[in-house]
């Protein structure tokens, strides 16, 4: 029987966007270009994305299990595993169960918790979602929660005061939860955007980077799939974050001068090049 395993692999389980560059449109490229072969677990197939005035939207969760079979037949096991939105407690909980049997001492898991953003869930994230993307989060070895998401995990009251200091705190409750490593992204400041980090048995440390416009689509896919690449690499955890806060930055500034939509996302084809 073929050995399919010869070659390091992250599953990846988030939605593929054909237009505007994000999640699995722009993970797989990273993870590819860090050495990593990217197997891609769709949640759901989108024309673009949601942030178009309209948009084509199919559902995959009835054919996630029937996909996660196959896998099973081929015998594949994974260094890596990475989540990204999942827009149903049914999605939740087929990804929990992908990680009770997927995951291991072996595998890396990391959770982006996609649950809201300015102080408030998605109106599609109900109570029993935030509840159940808790318990997944606890499963993680790596999760990176905006400083909403971390509020809303925690339990603690959102405020846009909140500090590095703030969030450091935050990052550190989390992982008493479960999770060995804490990345709490977004952290606005003046002209700066922090991102705080926490690794169990070390001190907290913050990557600074400027602040540049708005939101774009696909930051944070792009910035998850270079902390989990680095992570099966065996890459630090502050190394990885100072190279994946540094690669997106540099993707805003690109994305500036060539005068793109937000909507657009990062032009990571005109950077790949130079991330190493």
């Amino acid at each position: 029987m073929p050995n399919h395993n010869n070659q390091k692999k992250i599953a990846l389980i988030n939605d593929f966007t054909g237009f505007g560059r994000c999640s699995v449109a722009v993970q797989l490229p990273v993870i590819s270009l860090l050495g990593v072969q990217c197997c891609a677990l769709p949640t759901s197939v989108l024309s673009n994305h949601t942030g178009f005035p309209s948009y084509s939207f199919q559902d995959f969760t009835p054919y996630m299990r029937e996909h996660i079979r196959e896998w099973r037949k081929l015998g594949l096991r994974f260094r890596g595993i990475c989540t990204g939105f999942l827009g149903s407690a049914e999605q939740i909980a087929v990804v929990s169960e992908f990680i009770d049997e997927f995951g291991g001492p072996d595998c890396i898991v990391m959770v982006d918790p996609v649950m809201g953003d300015e102080g408030h869930p998605y109106g599609t994230y109900t109570p029993e979602m935030c509840e159940r993307m808790a318990e997944l989060t606890a499963k993680a070895d790596i999760i990176t929660p905006n400083l909403t998401e971390a509020c809303i995990l925690t339990g603690v009251p959102f405020s846009k005061d909140m500090t590095c200091e703030d969030a450091a705190m935050i990052a550190q409750q989390l992982s008493e939860t479960g999770p060995a490593r804490v990345v709490v992204t977004g952290v606005e400041f003046q002209d700066r955007v922090a991102n705080v980090c926490y690794e169990r048995g070390c001190t907290s440390f913050t990557v600074q980077t400027a602040r540049l416009g708005g939101q774009r689509s696909g930051t944070g896919d792009v910035f998850s799939a270079i902390l989990i690449a680095d992570a099966v690499n065996g890459v630090p955890l502050e190394k990885s974050v100072e190279k994946a806060s540094h690669f997106v930055c540099t993707c805003v500034e690109r994305a500036i001068d060539m005068d793109l939509p937000r909507t657009d996302g990062l032009p990571i084809e005109e950077e790949l090049r130079n991330l190493r």
